[in-house]
């Protein structure tokens, strides 16, 4: 049970009070947490907004700036994490870094490279069951390439919950379903 070095990506909506109480969260378990601003100062109140100004950047861009916040850091084997779009940014960097210790997905992922390798890279995803971005047949695909990928995968699914769910100033918040998420994180954290 050791202190983890997490990078902490936001969802679409950009670096809102609830990244910041949930980096707060874990660092008040002992972690060291980075939050990195992909959109520069930029937030939104929808998450039609937010796609839009991500799709401005272009993912390319977003992964270089995703790239260039982690850099400093990564020699001493980062945990990985992120809500919605910055779970899947924080899957592509997991998964491009040998030295990652874990992956925490919350209410996202992405796509793998054919070739990804996850070398028993231990994963957490948490998501609404249904979530609209994430439908059952494609988390089912991602879990098994996952796997195939050689990474240790557990996944805690939330029924009825919206998608972004652990952020209390959006419509999609539960909060059971939150304080479940983050008790059941803080534990995986501290199995790394």
């Amino acid at each position: 049970m050791g202190s983890m070095n997490i990078m902490l990506f936001h969802s679409t909506y950009g670096l809102r009070p609830a990244v910041h109480a949930a980096a707060d969260r874990l660092r008040a378990a002992g972690h060291q947490v980075q939050v990195p601003d992909l959109f520069e100062g930029r937030t939104f109140e929808t998450v039609e907004e937010g796609m839009a100004h991500r799709d401005e950047i272009g993912r390319d861009e977003l992964l270089r700036r995703a790239v260039l916040a982690a850099a400093p850091y990564s020699d001493r084997g980062l945990v990985y994490a992120g809500f919605s779009f910055g779970a899947s940014v924080a899957q592509h960097l997991a998964l491009h870094d040998e030295k990652a210790r874990g992956l925490l997905l919350l209410h996202g992922t992405s796509d793998l490279e054919e070739n990804a390798s996850a070398d028993e890279l231990p994963v957490q995803l948490h998501i609404a069951d249904p979530d609209q971005f994430e439908p059952h047949d494609w988390l089912t695909a991602w879990y098994l390439r996952m796997r195939r990928a050689g990474a240790d995968v557990e996944v805690h699914s939330y029924p009825g919950a919206g998608h972004l769910f652990t952020d209390p100033d959006l419509d999609d918040y539960d909060a059971e379903a939150a304080e479940q998420t983050w008790k059941v994180a803080l534990g995986f954290l501290d199995s790394l």
